[in-house]
């Protein structure tokens, strides 16, 4: 069993308020108790369980990050970038994936808050708002990951994705391309929304005639991906569309994946195609796509920089840091 603070007070021959102040203040202790305790510390081998000294002190050494979609290798660097910036601060990443499941999300939310984490980095699906104000009541604070928080209410760390969908049409429209598709879903996701909205824009502002339809999906998965792909090529070819801009990079691989595989429309002779994302799969895909390029690293430090300063400061202001996104043309779009 476990050796315990009071094993050593008794071990010593003091009191536990003794043993706590020769591990805590040494200076305010007698030299003989701190000798004494020290002995019975060593013979014990008692370890000192400083995890729960801080969560006792209410300074935990741990943040929650709770992402919609855990297959998504661009939420997996926003993480690895979370926890390149929690080590320099000596903080540990508990990690919890929703699947875009908004009962799982609870479920993830409720357990962070009970464990009484420093923080939480949030990429949420549905409407977390109810949740996020607890949480501020029980003195933890919220950041809202690849989420703009348009109210105000709570800090986020995100992309423009308005500004990113307007550049991956625009530079299908300037290849030439006039009769384009929006793959993408949920819709009710904001950066869904966002990125058609950016599509729409830049389609209705083209100083030539551009269509643009709508090609919706439930999930943002390579095979919802095909599924579109699938769809597409069942129509009659007049029909088709001569460039599809998917909502992310595995939809766009899933696309992929299927206009390949049946062979009858060409990347990107006939059909170019962009994702966005620009996950570590785009480069290396059968035919190397083009992205729209997130900073997904830099969002995820910055985000374990503003929880824990909101941590340290509940009455600092919320804060809105929004990056610029990248156009990265590959052979996808280009030939």
């Amino acid at each position: 069993m476990s050796v315990s603070i009071r094993d050593v007070a008794q071990r010593a021959g003091v009191s536990v308020g003794t043993v706590s102040n020769v591990l805590n203040r040494p200076d305010d202790v007698s030299s003989d108790s701190v000798v004494r305790v020290s002995q019975a510390i060593e013979d014990l081998g008692y370890i000192r369980n400083d995890a729960a000294r801080k969560l006792r002190a209410g300074v935990s050494t741990t943040v929650g990050f709770v992402v919609l979609d855990g297959q998504n290798p661009f939420y997996n660097d926003v993480v690895r970038g979370a926890e390149d910036e929690a080590t320099t601060h000596s903080i540990a990443i508990l990690y919890g994936n929703t699947d875009e499941d908004p009962s799982r999300e609870k479920v993830y939310l409720d357990l962070f808050r009970e464990q009484q984490v420093r923080g939480i980095l949030l990429a949420p699906f549905g409407d977390v708002l109810p949740q996020l104000r607890r949480l501020r009541t029980a003195g933890i604070a919220t950041v809202l990951v690849d989420r703009f928080s348009a109210d105000g209410e709570f800090s986020s760390v995100s992309v423009d994705s308005v500004a990113g969908g307007r550049l991956a049409v625009d530079h299908l429209i300037e290849t030439g391309r006039r009769r384009i598709a929006f793959v993408g879903g949920p819709l009710q996701l904001r950066q869904m929304n966002d990125r058609l909205a950016g599509a729409r824009a830049a389609a209705e502002n083209a100083t030539v005639h551009v269509g643009l339809e709508v090609v919706p999906t439930t999930a943002m998965t390579v095979e919802e991906g095909a599924a579109a792909g699938a769809r597409i090529l069942a129509r009659p070819r007049r029909d088709w569309p001569d460039a599809v801009f998917a909502g992310n990079d595995l939809l766009a691989l899933g696309l992929l994946q299927s206009l390949v595989s049946d062979g009858r429309m060409l990347v990107p002779d006939e059909i170019a195609l962009i994702g966005f994302d620009d996950t570590i799969f785009a480069a290396a895909a059968a035919v190397p796509l083009s992205s729209i390029r997130q900073p997904s690293r830099m969002i995820g430090r910055t985000a374990l920089r503003i929880v824990l300063e909101e941590a340290a400061d509940p009455d600092s202001i919320p804060r809105q840091t929004v990056f610029p996104p990248e156009l990265v043309i590959r052979r996808s779009t280009t030939g």
